[in-house]
């Protein structure tokens, strides 16, 4: 059955969905199962001794073999180490996202109609001309490349948000941005006045301050315990925090559970301790998320909504703090972590079908004399990015020797040897 693929390449985690042609329609979008039956892989490659790339987390984490978060070093001219060779963040990012085409190729018995991937709202033509030149380079020359905000309002649209014009708020693991976005009339969305970014932030950071209060509570355990059993379950501290962070949006009570030498260590947390810790931080992204609101010279009354995206999000004190910042409806989906992912297959649908031309809704609730209907006055109309494409993002002052780069790479040499997931 024909189909069309949308793909998400996150800080921390990789999702991709799939939409099948049903007669003149599309299904609605479906995660698809890219790893151990799960449909998010950890965005890290690592290169094993034979050359041969592997995706997703390491058996046996060799840091100079193994890399992350290289999509938001994309357009830097100083390439990453990997197991002692040179490569650029975009031939990485390529690389992983032709594992998970194959790996949908596979599932679906035939190639996608359309390729949709996500990327961060604050990217230039120059960072997308980049990206687009590696993934041609593995044979990718199809691929549409739209704002991971586009994309969330799309998932959003797709299941029953009809407002026209709302903001973006995207909190990942290590990754946080929001931009305005509005529908076009052709019944798509863009984005409008200035996004927001910051990296690194996210809900590593409420595992870290999780992780801090742990061991400020058993610091005298900690110091007592025999150090080679100590060290062991320490390692396993941030993976606990994780799972107690996700009940905590759930339940008002939780304990972090740590296997010590002398016996099991609980430490209970509350959920208003643990707002408590990471309120600060949750600050930070709601103070950006009101800038994206300014930068286009809008007030909340102008706004259908607050669209959310990221497993973050799902943290009771986001919507809290979001709804106290501005009084407009905020919309989460059940499965946050993949909304990028299917927004991305709902503009693909888009690429094969494109939607007819619509006049958007008026925003101006003062009606126009004789008119019958709101403008939007031209003196608050946001203006585009006008970035001349080919340009590089502004750079530090320093000074970069050139590199020789291997070939042939092993990188390059990877696809013929065959990957394993």
């Amino acid at each position: 059955m024909p189909y069309v693929l949308g793909i998400d390449i996150g800080s921390t985690n990789t999702a991709a969905a799939v939409a099948r042609s049903h007669g003149t329609t599309w299904t609605r979008p479906e995660p698809v199962s890219l790893q151990g039956g799960s449909a998010l892989v950890p965005s890290v490659l690592c290169l094993s001794e034979d050359g041969s790339l592997h995706v997703g987390e390491p058996a046996t984490d060799d840091g100079s073999r193994t890399t992350r978060d290289f999509v938001h070093r994309i357009g830097d001219d100083v390439p990453l180490l990997l197991g002692g060779e040179t490569c650029a963040p975009q031939t990485l990012t390529a690389e992983l996202a032709v594992w998970v085409v194959e790996r949908v190729h596979a599932l679906e018995g035939g190639p996608a109609e359309a390729i949709v991937l996500s990327h961060p709202a604050g990217w230039r033509p120059y960072r997308r001309e980049v990206l687009h030149r590696a993934l041609s380079g593995f044979g990718l020359r199809n691929v549409t490349l739209l704002p991971r905000t586009v994309t969330v309002a799309e998932s959003h649209a797709a299941r029953g948000f009809a407002g026209s014009t709302a903001v973006v708020y995207a909190l990942g693991g290590n990754s946080f941005e929001a931009a305005l976005v509005r529908r076009t009339p052709r019944g798509t969305y863009e984005t409008f006045g200035t996004p927001q970014g910051l990296d690194p932030i996210g809900g590593a950071d409420f595992d870290e301050a999780l992780a801090d209060h742990t061991r400020t509570a058993l610091a005298r355990e900690l110091a007592t315990s025999a150090r080679r059993g100590t060290q062991a379950a320490l390692r396993g501290l941030r993976a606990e925090c994780d799972r107690v962070k996700r009940v905590l949006t759930v339940d008002l009570t939780a304990d972090v559970v740590l296997a010590l030498p002398g016996g099991p260590a609980r430490i209970p947390v509350t959920r208003a301790q643990f707002e408590d810790m990471i309120r600060p931080t949750v600050q930070v992204t709601v103070d950006l998320l009101l800038r994206a609101v300014r930068s286009a010279n809008l007030t909340p009354g102008q706004l259908d909504g607050v669209l959310l995206a990221g497993g973050s999000t799902r943290v009771p004190l986001v919507t809290e703090l979001i709804s106290a910042a501005l009084p407009v409806p905020v919309e989460v989906e059940p499965d946050s972590q993949l909304t990028a992912a299917t927004g991305a297959a709902m503009a693909a649908c888009q690429v094969v079908s494109p939607r007819p031309r619509r006049q958007p809704p008026a925003r101006d609730p003062s009606p126009v004399s004789g008119a019958g209907r709101a403008t939007v006055p031209a003196t608050r109309r946001p203006h585009h990015d006008t970035t001349v494409p080919g340009d590089p993002p502004p750079r530090p002052p320093v000074r970069v020797l050139p590199l020789d780069l291997p070939k042939p790479s092993r990188l390059a040499l990877a696809r013929s040897r065959g990957r394993e997931g």
